[in-house]
């Protein structure tokens, strides 16, 4: 009889472990995270869409919009700014990234005067490359 309770025993503490790690240490599976172009991405089912997360679709969603309206403008796309979108400077960028991409006189004045904190990088065809 003592070996049944030891073994019950044994289960509920590895059990206790295993709900430990998993939620205590392994953190929130229902949340928002950056994926490798710093794009805010479901992960699990979060109950609630954070504010910055948020404000960084209307952006994208901006800047695709961007594009299109110069695209319809036969406009041909180098490394330059396209506009500003809330928060976010819209840029142009080379993929794989240039020297010319770094040129500060490509990039977006709101966001070289500070006055914009965060910029969305387009590679020539409108796709996201980068979320700063």
């Amino acid at each position: 009889m003592k070996k049944i309770y030891l073994i019950i025993g044994i289960i509920i503490l590895l059990s206790v472990g295993w709900l430990f790690v998993r939620f205590v240490i392994g953190g929130d599976e229902d949340s928002w995270i950056k994926d490798s172009n710093g794009i805010w991405v479901k992960h699990g089912v979060p109950s609630q869409t954070p504010d910055e997360v948020k404000e960084q679709q209307d952006a994208i969603l901006c800047a695709g919009n961007l594009y299109l309206g110069e695209k319809d403008k036969n406009i041909v796309f180098d490394s330059q700014c396209l506009g500003v979108c809330g928060d976010y400077a819209v840029d142009i960028v080379h993929v794989p990234r240039t020297e010319e991409d770094n040129k500060v006189e490509n990039q977006c004045e709101d966001y070289r005067q500070g006055k914009i904190k965060h910029f969305i990088e387009l590679d020539k065809e409108g796709n996201v490359v980068g979320v700063v």
